[in-house]
């Protein structure tokens, strides 16, 4: 699991005054994983047709509202374990290429980045949601994957 469900709900309140169940984890770690694998593998893209050995962070596409609830997050009062995010991802097709240092470091900053973003995607489409049920999500993955 990419955090557990105090962080997750802890997130998700402080972003977008959203509650959470913990059936809801299972949804947010795939969720991030998804998304954390369709940027690393975006990046790995770019580092091959730069020639470059690594995938560096200089590689991810980060949008400007990407970058926002990278920050957004780093106001909040929450860290997430490198190592737990990592061991998520293993799980997944791996890479052609490893990860740079850089990029290691950075990876939980992004990781709390795509759920704040998450969080406050649920909001937007509905400002009055309390708590996502099964057809928010879908809908929520949905826009993701037109737009990621």
């Amino acid at each position: 699991m990419v955090m557990g469900i105090t962080q997750f709900h802890s997130l998700f309140r402080q972003a977008a005054s959203l509650d959470i169940d913990k059936s809801d984890l299972k949804r947010l770690d795939d969720f991030v994983n998804e998304r954390l694998h369709d940027l690393l593998l975006l990046a790995q893209t770019k580092a091959k047709a730069n020639g470059r050995p690594v995938i560096d962070w200089i590689d991810v596409p980060v949008t400007k509202g990407l970058q926002e609830n990278i920050h957004a997050f780093g106001k909040m009062d929450e860290t997430l374990s490198l190592s737990e995010i990592l061991e998520s991802l293993s799980r997944l097709p791996p890479m052609d290429l490893p990860h740079s240092e850089a990029l290691e470091e950075k990876i939980p900053e992004l990781t709390g980045g795509i759920t704040v973003s998450l969080a406050k995607v649920f909001k937007a489409v509905d400002p009055k949601l309390k708590n996502p049920a099964t057809a928010e999500w879908e809908k929520i993955e949905q826009i993701y994957r037109i737009l990621l």
